[in-house]
Parts: structure tokens; sequence; C-alpha cells
């Protein structure tokens, strides 16, 4: 059983008192990102396009860290049955099935990491995975943005790692994937876009 609109909207609201950042408007924005594009998505519900973006990063409410985020949001989403969002969870940070792609520190037990190390390997990506994934790149915590201005923001944060170009590569495919299914630029359903990338 997936979490309605309100619902997640309140335990975001809860998870931001408990860790404030701006990780939370980050994950409305992303949140925003994956209505508008499922709106136009036929075999998408824009509303659990929607739930499934604003939880994604819901495991920062375990506080400051790095990787941790995932599996603390995984064991959140599945303490309260909302399986596919506990898989969107850790699923959001790989576009590539492989735990090597990881751009961040692996601060997680070895029991935590070996687990992740499997679930990535394992879990069967759907369109929701692919459009979350896609729509963090989209957002920062102040509004919409081109790819390009996500990827350089992500990098200075976490620097350059071997797979960085392929994680790219990945993201713009998806992008293209669901540019021939909206049959429009995505940049085209996200209002602010322009002014927030270059201004």
């Amino acid at each position: 059983m997936e979490p309605n609109k309100e619902t997640a909207e309140q335990a975001l609201l809860e998870a931001e008192k408990s860790n404030p950042g701006p990780w939370a408007d980050h994950s409305r924005y992303v949140a925003q990102a994956c209505r508008n594009i499922a709106q136009h998505c036929a075999h998408l519900s824009a509303e659990r396009a929607y739930v499934l973006g604003l939880l994604h990063d819901i495991g920062r409410y375990a506080g400051v860290s790095s990787e941790k985020h995932l599996i603390d949001g995984y064991r959140f989403c599945v303490e309260r049955g909302w399986e596919k969002a506990a898989q969107i969870c850790i699923s959001h940070a790989f576009m590539i099935q492989d735990i090597n792609t990881s751009i961040a520190v692996l601060d997680v037990s070895e029991a935590d990491y070996l687990f992740m190390k499997d679930f990535v390997a394992n879990a069967v990506y759907d369109d929701y995975d692919r459009l979350v994934q896609l729509c963090d790149a989209l957002a920062l915590p102040t509004g919409f943005c081109i790819l390009e201005k996500r990827f350089v923001d992500v990098t200075i944060r976490y620097g350059m790692h071997k797979a960085t170009v392929d994680r790219w590569k990945k993201t713009l495919e998806i992008k293209a994937d669901f540019e021939r299914e909206t049959g429009c630029s995505i940049y085209s359903l996200l209002p602010g876009v322009e002014k927030n990338s270059f201004l």
C-alpha cells in the first residue's frame, strides 16, 4: 500500500523537522517534476509519481549522511508498508544497477553494504524508478534546472568519480525516453527552469 499525497507530504514535513536542510525543498521540486512529466505519460499516475518523488530522500530524516540516507529511507518506507517508495529510496541513486557506480561515501555497515549491493543488482526498475532518477537531476532546492547545471552541482559537491560520465549518459538516455513518451521537451513541463538555470 503506497501513501497518498497528504500522507507523503506530512511524512516529509516531519522528516524536515528532524533534520532541517535544503534536501526537503529539493524533494518537493523532484515531486513536482515527476508529477508534471507523468501527466503527459498515459501509463503513469501523476499522483503516484508525485508521492514517490517526494519520498525519494526521506531517509535524510535520520541526520546528515552520505549514502546512508538510502538505506535509512528504505527502512523508513518498509516499516510503513510502502514497498515501491522503499525501492526508490535506493534506486534513485543507481540509474546504473551497480553499487560501484555510487558517487558518494558508502557510510553504511558491511551488512547494509552487502544488502544494498544485492538489492541494486537485482531490483526490477520500471518507469517510476527511471522518472525519479531523472527528476532528481532536474531539481535544485531553489527550483527546476537543466540537467547540466545539476550535473555540475553534484560534481562540485562529490567530485569526479569513475562512473560520473556513464551516469550522465544514462540520465540523458532516460530524458530522451521520456521526451519520446511525452512528445515534447521535458523542460517545457518545468516552470521557471530557464530562469533558475541561467540566472
